[in-house]
């Protein structure tokens, strides 16, 4: 295995455990967009969490399986997804925490997602050819 290989799926199983963090926070109960998405997917809020969140790491799991693994050509397009998704992420939560001024769900283990999301990304930007 690659280091990129293995960065990229710590950051799988990174995003696997911050969505362990978030479901006993009950961040879909307290934060906007994650009631919003579990809304979306079901009137049980607790379910829909469940249900995108397991989709999101089952899809993380493929990825590393299939495009990463064999370094198909969709590759560069699913590497940058998560890079752009775990930024986004890592930093929303940091930032609602300081917003809040106290700790929110997801918090402990945003730091990780984007520290794993930064060094794929440099990962990526050290490759003359796609990863």
């Amino acid at each position: 295995m690659t280091r990129f290989q293995a960065t990229f799926l710590g950051l799988v199983a990174t995003q696997a455990a911050h969505s362990i963090e978030e479901y006993f926070g009950r961040i879909y109960e307290v934060f906007p967009p994650a009631h919003f998405v579990s809304g979306l997917i079901s009137h049980d809020l607790q379910l829909g969490f469940i249900i995108f969140n397991v989709a999101l790491v089952a899809f993380g799991v493929w990825c590393w399986l299939s495009p990463v693994r064999r370094r198909s050509p969709l590759l560069v397009t699913v590497i940058w997804f998560w890079i752009v998704l775990e930024l986004v992420n890592g930093m929303g939560h940091l930032l609602w925490s300081i917003h809040e001024m106290r700790y929110t769900p997801g918090t402990a283990t945003a730091p990780v997602l984007l520290v794993l999301a930064i060094v794929l990304s440099r990962q990526v930007g050290r490759q003359r050819a796609p990863v």
